[in-house]
């Protein structure tokens, strides 16, 4: 999902579709708290 996020956000940066910065902002920063933040009582340590 943060690939995914990141790939419409530089194509929309570089295409000019504002929709598509939009879209792979928001994928970029749920995938980066999905991420970071254990869902489940799944413990997860970076060390």
């Amino acid at each position: 999902m943060i690939t995914l996020g990141l790939i419409l956000l530089i194509v929309g940066l570089v295409f000019g579709p504002s929709i598509l910065v939009t879209i792979g902002g928001i994928l970029l920063v749920v995938g980066l708290v999905l991420n970071l933040v254990p869902i489940g009582g799944s413990t997860r340590r970076v060390f």
